[in-house]
């Protein structure tokens, strides 16, 4: 339509002009946008247009014409418009273009062409790169132009709005057909293919083919493409040079001349629709305006150019029909609107922008002024070079609402900033927008690596937070660098819009990349950063972060991907053998810089920091800038190796220096082998310069005074050498008379020959070299002289545990070999390198070159030529090996300096067993190779090679011969690692020398008996065959006598053997039956038997090896008589069978062996092949014998012994001395004491563990202050059997009982019960407690009487807590019994000293009032009265009480109901003193108050036979009852409880009671300032009788101390007690004088000899307990600590657990169960007490894991036990059917363990029904175990009926156990 009927224009311009002038003085240009634009664009060509102009003009208004000249905005294009870009930037995936009018857009690579498309879709489907496809960048450069069309305007996340923009042909040629093309026509296409004769261009027009020739392609090949092909996808500007079949076929061209002049013209028949951005065209123009001109081009179009297109050169000089050429710039799709350009660069077509920056981007320009406002586009500002600057609308301002378009008039001036710059407006493009202009970072190039900079979380991804940090920047900080350690949601601690202040890593500015950390430590670092190579300065330290942890050390990083190394051994001061547990990647470090070489971007580090760099002055000279001094570390280069060791240079500066031998390494050994592979241009790091002199420096290199001087631990001059100081130096020379240490620092002692070693020294040089690093200790120090005399003895020069140094020795030495594999492995020589790559433990398959005549066996070389591959003799293993057989070996070792590899075929060791091993495990090997520092052995169990050091300590180097490890020999070895590192051994540490064995030659399997010591006279004769046979006769020589057999020497040289049984038919008790023989007799003896040698067995004639036994002999002449004799039984398969011929009770003749010290028995032997023992308690029953067994007892002498039974854990009898040992009633026996219970008696253990209780009554005939004060545990006691029921025994050890013949003097007699008792009568006894209504005394184990409170004392004190003070538990008083009641079992007493005769239980010096006699008198008829009111009422109760069954003594005045009462009863107390009358009313009104029941004192007393305990119910107010489960702490007899807090002890009291709870108190006091004679006189009686009493108090001998002197007198007679240690710590307790006690506690531990190991003990738990209740956490550390130390670890673990547990800090003793399940995990007592610790606590899912983890830990052995013991535990305190379950599967796997079902036994009876515990017998009768074993399960069945079933029942198990019996015989029949 349009071309058919073209919209009118108006001509003339004079007019227009006008307008035009009118318009630019308004403000608001152009507001109509362009769309509504209604057009005279395009010229008319018609005539009669003209007549109409003038209307139009007039209808047209001025501002739709300036409309036009708009400039284009993102608004303003539409999706299909046709536009001119240039590339601007080329990414991976898209291409930046800019666009007309500072705009710009983004061409995917998608949207290049069809052709390329395809193969980036194949690339993905086939997931890896093409050959074909070429990137973007080798396709696009910047500058170029290219036609787009818009294919859509979006808007991003961040509201922005974006032009997506395509390039393919296929769009923007689609407003072609092929009709329309013809040649000469100019268009862009891009290559689809290559053909032979040229290339397929896709020119995007449907139906036409486009190809262009080789040969019109090779003039742009040569000239744009450098000589390469063209490549698919790339872009052309072509020109059609024919058409062929109305437009089918396409030929073209793209010579750059052609192509650069090509114009479109009419010919070509361009119309509006198909017009193509980019065409040159020529026009003319039509109109001149400000802002742009008009243009006339094509005849019939008209185009607009705006002010940016105009030719910079011409501007202003325009005018009307002026012709130009324009380039098409865009085509609106809609208007079809023509912009065009008529910029030179534009007229070229193919040519490409040559300006594509501006080089002060970023700048910041202050006032610069308007040009000109655009409403919808922006402002253009003239800059001061005059060019034109442009800036959009959306960078005027911050947001809408602030924008004033006011502000924007020409002429006003603005601050702004560069901020980009338009290359197809060639134009500067600016913001104003405050923000942008104040903003840090404007772009990638403004962020340097290292920087700090603030930013704002846009969003957290799982691959890191995406941070924005200026208006065009994000940067990432990935999950590692969140936090200076890792974080799992990193949510919690950052969100969306949090401002953060990270610091950059690394910073791309081509690819857009920005890597932020925000780790803490790095951000506040102060120390310098690194961000190139060349910032890293040996000695510089900074921070960095570790990215990857090997096992060769850490890899560190810092800024701007620069990293480097930091080696293992400069990874701490200490070893560390595996990095990868002690550093974790993404771990923030701080570094030193060793060394760097920029150029090859390598970085040596070190975790070692040395102290600060010391800051160079560049003024100084360069002579002393180089200068090195004494103890500083360095760098230096090998030059080359002399005789005595390497020349050196010392970097930066290269100053020779000199490194001897010796100084490379602290091992001896290793120095050479360093020396050997060290060559010249090696670098070695940290050298430690020792003098300097004439010019010469001497450098060393042990790791030892290395970290000595950077620990500043070497002393710099003599002034600071003290005696006493240990210090690391190294030997600098060797004399006779000693030796000459040397020490970093240059100063240096001689150790004289006496103090060099604890061995005796002959020669010096046989026990150190030269050079060789040592620890010495000052002995003397002479300052004037400057000399010091050193030791260098083990003994005076210890460097802590002997363990840990070895290790650390061990460590050092391999490190240092690996570092010379290392060295080794960079050497040219295939040997060398194959020697570097062989470790320790591999095996190797080699053929076998020869067998020397030695026995050791050569391998050949395999493809190493000169490689030596060796086996010694024993390292064959006995192996029958030929040349040229293949044999499996595993390298035991590798010599390096003899390039030899040592190997092994031992079979154990090439097939080692995968066994997992654990750290700390203690394992038997063998050694199987020695190297001068340490020997290689294997596992025995598994075959592993392990190392361990020889040496334990520097100066540990000599070795007597006898000392000497050799191949083949057993040891100990605890391992420290459990994985074979780098060096192919598992790292050990060597146990004591006493658990090596010599090598071995017998196997394992036949080892002798551990109590068996083969006779070496037997071992030499084993060897000879014999043809002996049982009953021979035969003659021979005594050879030799021992204690229990005779060797004789028979014919042939056989050696036979005579047992002591076999000498005499009678032997007299007490001779020696092998003394009746004498060496050299000859005897006639018959053979009995054959013993073979290797088991010690007696063998059957049958049996194959018996010609090789020794004969067994006898001579009685009993047995030489008859004709045959009974052999020795040989059938029997083990000693219990031949045991079982002995009944308990049978009295047989044996012969002692020996005494075994450590087990406390003697050995005997009753016959040859029968062994018995016998217990030490069972020996004698007098002490002096069992103090010196050995006196008494001779070896080899006969001894008379009773048969006690088989001992379970041996094939062995257990006999007795002194006569059947049962432990009834009425029997005397010897037993061992195992504990002391304070205040209430002893425990003690007899053979076969039966255990029994000493009341403190029955400890002796009269009793004592400290009745157990002589008791130890371990102590021997005779005790006397007072009762046998139950599981404990009661006992007595009164003389009285066990030696009634001595008849000796009984003052204090037995009272067993009531009935021993007469009123009247003086007894002693010990106080119990004291209770409100009086004193609790016991007479008797279960005898207690009351004393009534006015019996206590003729003194009434004011404070209670004087009673307790005074009356403290366990005080041994008299007491007088006033009255008995037998059917009410009570019994009153009286402690007044006119009863006793006794003084008052008060010292007179307290002053304390008088009880008036009619107080006494009136509150005793009180309790009395009470009393008979109550009798009626006790009778119940306790009648009630029997009935329960209940024990104890009950007291009656239990407040159980109204606390008033008892605030009543003490104010009762309280007014005693008031006057009679008062106190009278006081107590009416008390009885009224108060319910006589309730109040009553009366007292009753239930005794109890047979127990030791006396249970009493505490009435104390404000006293916890004690658990039942609780043992009481230590109770001491002066009455401190070591349960009572701080709070509750009361301070020493005055001397005078002042109390002023009533005015009575001051009364006295007043009076003594008058006193009459007669008063003065009362008053000296009163104080001489007072004297006299504390006279008579101070002679009794079981007077208790009262005060520190009292104290001190008893310790110096008896210093070892521990006992009265404690009771002075309480005395001083009870003073609340918390110090004192701690310093008698130090005084105790200083003065108890260190022989009573348990006395100490004792004082450290108190220490223990008195720290727990009055001291910190800290002090009581402390004190554990040190415990720990001097005793044996577990008790004191073990005792403080219980200490937390008492005092119920829970919390404390789990912890303290952990370290303890740490260091004592092979205790299965830790274990067992934890599990029940965590049952207690209700904790039964934990206590089972811990069962759990006690299994993995401990050895199988012990699992039975351990599952047992838990399981016993669940009864008792958990879960009894998990309990049962425990058992159930424990028997299931271990049907026979009968100890097992004993237990369960036990444990069902306690806790489970009749039913269950008959089931378990049923199942246990019909188990097939020895038939013992089965009586003892019958036994108990039996019992079990008798004393729970009906006879019934009774009848049915006999008849069980008689169907087994016959069963059993029916078998042994058959």
């Amino acid at each position: 339509m349009e071309e058919s009927f073209p919209r009118g224009g108006t001509r003339k311009t004079h007019k227009l002009e006008k307008a035009f002038q009118q318009s630019v003085e308004q403000d608001n240009l152009f507001d109509i946008s362009i769309e509504e634009e209604s057009s005279k664009r395009k010229k008319s060509q018609k005539g009669p247009a003209k007549t109409k102009k003038l209307k139009i003009e007039k209808r047209e208004s001025s501002k739709s014409v300036r409309e036009k000249f708009e400039v284009l905005s993102v608004e303003s294009l539409r999706e299909g418009m046709r536009i001119l870009g240039c590339v601007k930037e080329v990414h991976e995936l898209e291409l930046v273009i800019s666009l007309p009018n500072g705009l710009q857009g983004f061409v995917q690579a998608t949207e290049i062409c069809d052709a390329y498309t395809e193969q980036l879709n194949e690339q993905v489907a086939q997931e890896e790169p093409l050959k074909d496809l070429v990137c973007l960048s080798e396709l696009f450069s910047p500058g170029m132009l290219v036609r787009c069309v818009v294919s859509s305007v979006g808007i991003t996340e961040s509201g922005k709005k974006s032009v997506k923009l395509s390039l393919n042909p296929k769009n923007v040629n689609e407003v072609l057909s092929a009709e329309a093309l013809k040649p000469g026509m100019l268009l862009t296409g891009t290559v689809s293919s290559l053909e032979d004769h040229g290339y397929l261009v896709d020119i995007g027009v449907s139906g036409a083919r486009a190809f262009l020739p080789l040969q019109k392609a090779q003039e742009y090949i040569r000239q744009k493409n450098k000589g390469a092909k063209l490549k698919v996808g790339q872009y052309l500007n072509c020109i059609i040079e024919e058409v062929k079949g109305n437009g089918g076929v396409v030929g073209l061209s793209i010579g750059p001349s052609e192509v650069s002049a090509a114009i479109a013209t009419e010919e070509q028949n361009w119309t509006l629709n198909n017009l193509l951005p980019g065409l040159v065209v020529k026009a003319q123009v039509q109109k001149v305006t400000p802002v742009g001109l008009t243009l006339n081009f094509l005849t019939f179009f008209t185009g607009l150019v705006d002010f940016m297109h105009l030719d910079p050169k011409k501007a202003g000089t325009y005018f009307s029909n002026q012709a130009v050429r324009a380039c098409v710039l865009c085509v609106h799709p809609r208007t079809r609107a023509v912009r065009l350009s008529l910029r030179p660069v534009f007229l070229q077509p193919g040519r490409s922008l040559t300006r594509l920056s501006c080089q002060h981007l970023g700048a910041v320009l202050d006032d610069v002024p308007v040009q000109s406002f655009f409403s919808k586009a922006g402002a253009t500002f003239r800059l001061k070079d005059g060019a034109l600057a442009y800036a959009r609308l959306s960078h005027l301002s911050d947001s809408k609402n602030v924008f004033n378009a006011e502000a924007y008039k020409p002429g006003n001036i603005h601050k702004c900033r560069i901020i980009d710059y338009s290359q197809m407006d060639e134009m500067v493009l600016l913001s104003l927008r405050p923000s942008i202009i104040e903003s840090q970072y404007f772009r990638y190039h403004d962020i340097k690596p290292g920087a700090l900079v603030k930013g704002t979380v846009l969003t957290i991804e799982p691959y890191g937070m995406l941070v924005k940090v200026g208006e065009q920047i994000r940067g990432l900080i990935p999950p590692m660098h969140l936090a200076d350690i890792l974080i799992k949601n990193p949510e919690k601690k950052y969100h969306i819009g949090d401002e953060v202040k990270c610091r950059v890593l690394l910073c791309d500015p081509e690819a857009k990349k920005l890597m932020m950390t925000l780790k803490k430590t790095l951000i506040e670092s102060k120390l310098p950063a690194i961000t190139c190579y060349a910032d890293a300065k040996p000695g510089l330290q900074t921070h960095g972060f570790i990215l990857r942890v090997k096992d060769y050390g850490c890899i560190v990083k810092f800024y701007n991907d620069v990293q480097g190394l930091v080696p293992k051994h400069e990874l701490s001061a200490e070893y560390v053998p595996d990095p990868e547990r002690v550093f974790y990647t993404g771990q923030v470090v701080k570094v030193v810089v060793l060394n760097c070489e920029p150029s090859k971007e390598r970085m040596l580090l070190s975790f070692k920091l040395l102290g600060d760099p010391k800051k160079e002055h560049t003024g100084h000279s360069q002579k002393k800038r180089r200068a090195i001094s004494v103890g500083q570390l360095v760098d230096v280069k090998v030059l080359e190796k002399t005789k005595d060791g390497l020349e050196v240079s010392v970097l930066p500066h290269n100053i020779p220096a000199f490194l001897p031998t010796p100084h490379l390494s602290d091992h001896v050994a290793n120095g050479p082998l360093l020396y050997h592979w060290l060559q010249a241009g090696d670098t070695l790091h940290r050298v430690l310069c020792l003098s300097q002199s004439e010019g010469r420096v001497l450098l060393c290199r042990k790791p030892a005074l290395v970290s000595t001087v950077e620990g500043g631990q070497d002393p710099k001059n003599f002034a600071e050498i003290h005696p006493g100081m240990l210090l690391i130096g190294f030997v600098k020379s060797i004399k006779d008379y000693g030796v000459f240490v040397q020490f970093p620092s240059g100063l240096s002692g001689l150790a004289p020959k006496a103090i060099m070693s604890d061995k005796f020294v002959t020669s010096t040089s046989d026990h150190f070299v030269e050079g060789q690093t040592v620890v010495a200790k000052v002995t003397n120090v002479d300052e004037e002289k400057q000399r010091m005399l050193l030791s260098l003895r083990l003994s005076d020069c210890g460097l802590g545990d002997l363990a840990t140094t070895s290790l650390l020795l061990l460590s050092q030495c391999l490190e240092e070999r690996q570092g010379v594999r290392s060295l080794m492995s960079n050497r040219d020589s295939v040997l060398i390198q194959t020697l570097a790559e062989m470790t320790p433990g591999m095996v190797l398959d080699l053929e076998v070159q020869e067998v020397l005549e030695d026995g050791s066996v050569v391998f050949s070389e395999g493809p190493v030529s000169g490689l030596v591959l060796r086996a010694s003799k024993y390292h064959r293993a006995g192996q029958e090996v030929e040349p040229g057989q293949k044999k499996k070996v595993v390298i035991l070792n590798v010599d390096m300096l003899k390039l030899e590899v040592h190997v092994s075929l031992c079979h154990d060791l090439v097939n080692r067993k995968p066994k997992k091993l654990k750290k700390g495990s203690e394992h038997q090997a063998i050694v199987q190779h020695l190297e001068e520092s340490f020997a290689v052995a294997s596992l025995v169990e598994t075959g592993h090679l392990a190392a361990f050091s020889l040496t334990s300590h520097l100066n540990d180097t000599f070795r007597f011969d006898s000392e000497k490890l050799q191949v083949g020999q057993g040891v100990s070895l605890t391992l420290k690692t459990t994985e074979p590192g780098m060096t192919g051994f598992l790292l050990a540490v060597e146990g004591p020398a006493a658990k090596r064995t010599v090598r071995q030659t017998r196997k394992d399997s036949e080892t002798v008996d551990e109590d068996e010591e083969a006779d070496p006279a037997l071992v030499v004769g084993a060897v000879k065959k014999h043809t002996l046979s049982i009953g021979d006769m035969v003659t021979g020589t005594v050879k030799s006598i021992k204690p229990t057999h005779v060797v004789v020497t028979l014919e042939d040289g056989i050696i036979g053997c005579i047992h002591a049984s076999h000498i005499l038919d009678d032997v007299p008790v007490g001779t020696s039956p092998t003394a009746k023989l004498k060496v050299g007799r000859t005897v006639t003896a018959r053979v009995i038997g054959g013993r073979d040698m290797k088991t010690f067995k007696f063998l059957p004639i049958s049996h194959p090896r018996f010609i090789r036994t020794i004969p067994e002999l006898s001579v009685r002449p009993s047995e030489l008589e008859k004709d045959g004799c009974t052999a020795l039984n040989t059938h029997s398969s083990s000693h219990l069978e031949k045991i079982k011929q002995y009944q308990a009770g049978q009295t047989l003749i044996c012969f002692l062996k020996k005494y075994n010290v450590v087990k406390k028995w003697l050995e005997v032997e009753i016959a040859p092949d029968i062994r018995g023992r016998i217990p030490l308690l069972l020996t004698s029953l007098s002490f002096k014998v069992l103090k010196h067994p050995d006196k008494k007892f001779r070896i080899g002498q006969a001894l008379k012994a009773t048969v006690v039974g088989p001992d379970s854990s041996k094939a062995f009898l257990c006999l007795s001395l002194i006569g059947p040992h049962k432990l009834e009633k009425g029997e005397v026996a010897m037993g061992r004491v195992v504990k002391v219970t304070p205040k209430e008696g002893l425990t003690v253990s007899f053979p076969f563990g039966k255990i029994g209780k000493v009341s403190v009554f029955h400890v002796s005939d009269s009793y004592s202050e400290t009745p157990l004060e002589d008791f130890v545990p371990q102590k021997i006691v005779r005790c006397y059997v007072l009762s046998a029921t139950g599981h404990v025994l009661t006992l007595s050890l009164r003389s009285s009982r066990t030696n009634p013949e001595t008849k000796s003097k009984i003052t204090d007699p037995e009272i067993n019960s009531i009935q021993d008792i007469q009123e009247g009568q003086l007894l002693r006894g010990y106080v119990k407690s004291v209770q409100p209504h009086g004193v609790l005394f016991g007479l008797g184990p279960s005898v207690v009487g009351l004393v009534q409170y006015p019996h206590v004392s003729q003194y009434s004190p004011s404070k209670k807590t004087l009673y307790n003070r005074y009356l403290p538990e366990g005080k041994l008083l008299t007491a007088k019994v006033l009255s008995l009641k037998c059917q009410k079992n009570l019994v009153e007493l009286s402690f007044l000293p006119n009863d006793t005769g006794k003084p008052d239980v008060f010292p007179a010096s307290l002053g304390l009032p008088l009880l008036k006699q009619e107080e006494r008198t009136e509150e005793a008829e009180e309790n009395k009265h009470k009393e008979e009111e109550k009798e009626e009422k006790n009778q119940k109760r306790k009648g009630k009480r029997n009935q329960e069954g209940q024990e104890g003594v009950q007291l009656p005045g239990e407040e159980k109901k109204e606390p008033q009462k008892l605030q009543a009863k003490k104010q009762g107390k309280r007014r005693r003193r008031e006057s009679a009358a008062e106190q009278e009313r006081v107590n009416k009104k008390q009885k009224k108050a108060a319910p006589s029941e309730e109040d009553d004192s009366g007292v009753e007393v239930y005794y109890r036979e047979g127990e030791e305990e006396v249970e009493e119910m505490s009435v104390l107010p404000k006293e916890k009852p004690r658990r039942p489960a609780e043992v009481p702490r230590l109770h001491l007899s002066s009455g401190f409880i070591w349960d009572v807090g701080l709070d509750s002890l009361t301070p020493a009291l005055p001397p005078r009671g002042e109390s002023s709870d009533s005015e009575e108190d001051n009364k006295p006091q007043q009076s003594t300032q008058k006193k009459s004679k007669k008063e003065r006189m009362l008053e000296k009686q009163k104080a001489e009788k007072e004297l006299s009493r504390i006279e008579e108090a101070l002679m009794d001998p079981g007077r208790q101390p009262e005060s520190a002197d009292d104290f001190d007198r008893l310790l110096l007679s008896s210093p070892n007690s521990s006992i009265l240690w404690l009771q002075y710590m309480a005395f001083h307790l009870q003073a609340t004088e918390i110090e004192k006690a701690r310093a008698v506690a130090e005084r105790a531990l200083k003065t108890i000899s260190f022989r009573e190991e348990q006395e100490k003990l004792n004082v450290w738990v108190a220490l223990l307990n008195l720290e727990n209740m009055y001291g910190s956490q800290e002090s009581l550390t402390k004190v554990f600590e040190r415990a720990v130390q001097y005793n044996e670890p577990l008790k004191v673990f073990l005792h403080l657990a219980d200490i937390y547990n008492k005092s119920e800090k829970f919390q404390e003793a789990g912890e303290l169960y952990n370290r303890m399940l740490k260091r004592f995990r092979q205790e299965k007592a830790v274990w067992i007490k934890y599990g029940a610790f965590l049952l207690r606590r209700g904790q039964a899912g934990a206590s089972h894991r811990v069962m759990q983890r006690a299994l993995e830990c401990l050895p199988n052995k012990e699992h039975v036990d351990v599952i047992a013991k838990f399981a016993q535990l669940e009864f008792q305190l958990g879960d009894a059917e998990r309990a049962k379950a425990i058992f159930e599967n424990t028997l299931s796997t271990y049907p026979k363990r009968t100890d097992v079902w004993s237990v369960y036994i036990d444990m069902t009876i306690k806790h489970g029904s009749q039913k269950e515990v008959r089931d378990i017998f049923e199942r246990v009768i019909h188990l097939s175990l020895a038939p013992k074993r089965m009586k003892f399960f019958f036994k108990r069945y039996l019992d079990y009926e008798k004393q729970h079933g009906t006879e019934k029942d009774v009848q049915a198990v006999k008849a069980k156990a008689l169907e087994y019996v016959e069963a059993k015989s029916s078998v042994l029949e058959d």
